[in-house]
């Protein structure tokens, strides 16, 4: 899944809910269900998500969503096997750039 941010050091909830196409109540539980999100948050409460809570969030939402890993699964697997899946996840997301690559210039034909 490819996610239109802009580049900043801080995302606020809302606009991630909404990069990722879910709830921000969905985002909220992960944060809660996985030790390797750590928005920081404000004197208000408001969760503040940087590019690396980002990059963690794409990382569960593929496994979650798309592989449909139970969250106790995605867990376990994001505990054991994490290297091994965070380079499998970084060569699908090339894969899935140059795919978008190449459609777009047989569009263009």
């Amino acid at each position: 899944m490819h996610i239109d941010l802009p580049e900043k050091r801080y995302y606020g909830i809302g606009e991630v809910a909404k990069a990722f196409g879910v709830n921000t109540s969905l985002i909220r539980f992960w944060e809660k269900e996985f030790d390797v999100l750590q928005p920081k948050k404000n004197a208000k409460g408001n969760r503040k998500f940087t590019p690396q809570d980002i990059k963690n969030l794409q990382l569960i939402y593929h496994l979650v969503k798309e592989r449909g890993f139970t969250l106790e699964g995605a867990k376990i697997h994001l505990k054991e096997e994490k290297q091994k899946t965070l380079s499998n996840f970084e060569v699908i997301q090339k894969l899935q750039k140059v795919k978008a690559e190449l459609l777009k210039i047989k569009e263009q034909l």
